[in-house]
């Protein structure tokens, strides 16, 4: 556990890793598939830790693809032959899912599952699939075929095979909810990093700005690039250095482009975006890297409330409109640059 918070306190919160106030609480488990920290500074308790923690187990048994028992698994078990009745959480967060499928054309897809269960990265069992392999998986992964009933809360997958994978927007669920959580135990101020989706909720005691690290992706964790500064937000980063393996000398990372069924390959390492909506955070984390800079930064410019920084694999930083104000370069590895988008 000590491990645990001292990556914690070096990849995220600058302000905040001093020596701990009289009355913060802290915990970090390990819960929808990776590490969880909440760091609550000002006004919270460790009910209110109980509280956070309860609520994200909740979702990882209800979301999870990989859990025997959970509403998704059932989804997927049930492809082609019929419906399955979620919870209300569950299916606003398929209905999300589905949304930024269509912002995308499907590059952003939640029936991704059966690439992501074949290529397996993050496992022990990662491998680099055929192209058959890859093509014939293709062939289940159409958000057009996943079918919502709201009126009913049911969602049927039409065609046998197909699969749920939630994992890229719903740990940004879970950090809204943990917000709604926070405010209902009138937590003041707190941190909370959920594998990378962090939230800085409410205002700290002194009033200064939040302060977050991008991380460095060319660079050992809690080595970072630049910092994030400003008020109350959310900021999600996905880069080729979260989950990856190496086979022959390539490196096979874990954002599948489900154009092609590889992992994506538009000369980007890293994405960070900056919103007050962790659930949108999340998903367009993934959309905008798989995209590309190009059409992730025409993507990301569309979206008045968002805010993202690109890093190439050249060590190129691109800010869209408005990232400039809150984003602040400290790397001299990497350089600021302009692009005609």
């Amino acid at each position: 556990m000590k491990r645990l918070f001292s990556i914690f306190c070096a990849i995220i919160l600058f302000s905040a890793c001093s020596p701990r106030a009289q009355g913060e609480v802290s915990r970090s488990d390990f819960v929808l598939g990776t590490v969880c920290s909440v760091r609550l500074l000002e006004g919270g308790s460790n009910a209110t830790l109980q509280a956070v923690f309860n609520r994200l187990s909740q979702i990882e048994e209800r979301m999870s693809a990989n859990k025997e028992g959970t509403q998704v698994v059932a989804i997927n078990q049930a492809a082609g032959r019929n419906a399955v009745e979620v919870s209300e959480d569950t299916l606003y967060v398929i209905q999300k899912a589905l949304e930024f499928a269509r912002l995308t054309g499907g590059v952003f897809d939640p029936s991704v599952g059966p690439l992501v269960k074949l290529w397996n990265i993050g496992t022990d069992y990662a491998k680099v699939p055929s192209d058959k392999e890859i093509k014939d998986r293709l062939a289940f992964v159409d958000f057009e075929e996943v079918e919502v009933n709201v009126d009913k809360k049911t969602v049927f997958l039409r065609k046998p095979g197909m699969s749920l994978d939630l994992g890229a927007i719903a740990k940004g669920y879970a950090a809204d909810e943990i917000g709604k959580i926070l405010a209902a135990h009138r937590v003041k101020a707190a941190v909370v990093d959920l594998g990378g989706n962090v939230l800085v909720y409410g205002q700290k005691k002194d009033a200064s700005p939040w302060r977050i690290g991008v991380q460095d992706p060319a660079s050992d964790r809690g080595n970072y690039l630049g910092l994030v500064s400003g008020k109350a937000m959310t900021v999600v980063t996905s880069g080729i250095y979260e989950r990856y393996f190496v086979e022959k000398g390539v490196r096979y990372h874990h954002i599948l482009d489900t154009r092609t069924g590889y992992p994506a390959d538009g000369g980007l390492v890293s994405v960070t975006i900056i919103a007050a909506s962790s659930i949108d955070a999340d998903a367009l984390s993934t959309s905008v890297f798989a995209l590309g800079l190009r059409e992730g930064m025409r993507l990301v410019k569309s979206l008045p409330e968002i805010r993202a920084i690109f890093i190439d694999d050249r060590r190129n930083v691109y800010l869209s409109p408005g990232a400039e104000s809150i984003f602040s370069l400290t790397n001299k590895n990497y350089k600021l640059a302009e692009g005609n988008f």
